[in-house]
């Protein structure tokens, strides 16, 4: 299944919408956004992925590349990500400085 990816801003929050899977298929779409969100300079970025089927450890590797992007000063929050995603991101450590948030 293809990703499907939006950018929005809402206040201080860079607001990026995934749906879809992800994977190292689509990763790269992915890391477009970031790079698109940490010039925005806002003090968080939501990553909402309600949608997310499936994510491979590609995505992990989104979410670091994502964390050293955007920097030190800015909250990143995953938002929403079914059990089986945010368990993932749970086992690999990620959850110490990404914020999971059930939405």
């Amino acid at each position: 299944m293809p990703l499907s990816v939006s950018l929005s801003i809402e206040g201080d929050t860079t607001v990026i919408e995934l749906t879809g899977e992800l994977d190292a298929k689509t990763a790269p779409e992915f890391h477009q956004t970031i790079e698109k969100a940490a010039g925005h300079g806002t003090g968080t970025v939501e990553i909402r992925m309600a949608g997310v089927g499936y994510m491979a450890s590609a995505g992990l590797r989104s979410l670091v590349f994502a964390q050293q992007k955007v920097g030190s000063g800015v909250t990143i929050k995953v938002v929403g990500a079914i059990e089986p995603v945010s368990r993932t991101i749970r086992t690999a450590g990620l959850d110490r400085s990404i914020q999971l948030s059930d939405g």
